[in-house]
């Protein structure tokens, strides 16, 4: 795993795949880690979180094979 940062949606959005939409959707479901605030306006991801999550999908898609 790489050093602990905070993703802004463009990254995490470039890094998932994702688009804006699905990302809040699978946030509500918990089937995505949950951002944390920054700001008033301003929200992030520990990249860890997201790293995680997408190996999670990479080891998922290889058992189903």
């Amino acid at each position: 795993m790489s050093a602990k940062s905070i993703w802004r949606l463009p990254e995490v959005m470039a890094r998932t795949g994702l688009p804006r939409s699905t990302i809040y959707h699978k946030m509500c479901r918990d089937e995505f880690p949950q951002s944390v605030n920054l700001g008033l306006r301003s929200v992030g991801w520990i990249s860890e979180q997201v790293e995680e999550w997408i190996q999670d999908r990479i080891d998922a898609s290889r058992q189903d094979d």
